[in-house]
């Protein structure tokens, strides 16, 4: 993408990667991923304008052909490598996993970032190797509404090992007054707030600034919107593509948002990603298939 000006409905910012996943009981594989492919796919075929910042190695340019291919524009700084993820699943619990970056595509700058006219920017990182604080009050500067998945901070590596450690954030509180709209786990809740009780934590980010909160779990997803909860489980009938739930779920939620209530976002982010953790990869479906999960749920 050659021009100075990114214009789109949602920007995605973060690093692409190769997944390799290990999975419990089955055969390893490698694959291209990252917050950005899951959630920028899932915006875009559901008919949202995407744009997408990314840094890595030139030469790996071909994982970024599903993104081109879904009409997304895509913004490449180069880096000397792709970053390099390995998630190991040691046990039958779809969230139990073991990450390892083995490689690592460096931080964003604010210079790194083309002028944007879009309507919400996301800060989708994998790990806290890709955006530090001055980042983010940098982004908010310009004039962006502002989202982040809060992995981007509390996903944590170690120089040495560099196996990935769930730790606590000092700037937790900043961050949550800067971002229009913060992303969390259940686990990623916990590390930040004490409590795995997802209202209870969404009513801590609210307290330190959040507006709008979002929290995964395996059966579900939780929102808190000026100062109302909204719930939505899952109704997804397996978990061969859990990676990328969060990812996915949180980028339909925004999308839908652009135009919606919470109410209705979150229902259709829920049905979004059911449909995507019934397949390995990224959502490849579309915006009837959709609809037509939620038209099945409210029947039941």
């Amino acid at each position: 993408m050659t021009s100075d000006r990114l214009t789109a409905d949602l920007a995605f910012i973060g690093h692409m990667c190769l997944d390799e996943v290990i999975p419990f009981g089955g055969s390893p594989r490698v694959a291209s991923g990252s917050a950005v492919l899951c959630g920028a796919l899932a915006a875009a075929r559901i008919g949202t304008k995407v744009a997408v910042i990314t840094r890595m190695a030139p030469k790996d340019e071909e994982i970024l052909e599903p993104m081109r291919q879904a009409g997304i524009a895509v913004h490449v700084i180069p880096a000397d490598v792709t970053t390099y993820m390995r998630v190991v699943h040691p046990s039958a619990d779809v969230d139990d996993r073991q990450m390892f970056q083995l490689a690592n595509a460096g931080l964003f700058t604010g210079s790194d970032i083309p002028a944007l006219a879009v309507r919400q920017v996301h800060l989708a990182g994998i790990t806290d190797q890709e955006f530090d604080l001055e980042f983010v009050r940098g982004m908010k500067a310009r004039g962006y509404r502002l989202s982040a998945d809060m992995q981007s901070f509390v996903r944590q590596v170690d120089p040495v090992t560099r196996d990935i450690s769930f730790g606590d954030v000092a700037d937790k509180a900043e961050f949550a007054q800067l971002l229009d709209m913060v992303k969390l786990d259940v686990v990623e809740a916990k590390v930040l707030t004490g409590t795995d009780d997802l209202e209870r934590a969404a009513i801590k980010f609210e307290e330190w600034g959040s507006p709008e909160t979002l929290i995964t779990r395996s059966d579900g997803v939780l929102a808190r919107v000026n100062g109302k909860t909204y719930w939505e489980p899952f109704s997804n009938r397996s978990v061969v593509g859990r990676t990328g739930r969060g990812d996915t779920t949180f980028a339909a939620y925004m999308a839908r948002r652009l135009d919606h209530n919470p109410a209705d976002s979150l229902r259709f982010a829920a049905a979004l990603v059911s449909l995507k953790m019934e397949k390995a990869g990224p959502f490849d479906g579309a915006l009837a298939d959709v609809l037509e999960r939620m038209n099945a749920i409210a029947v039941r």
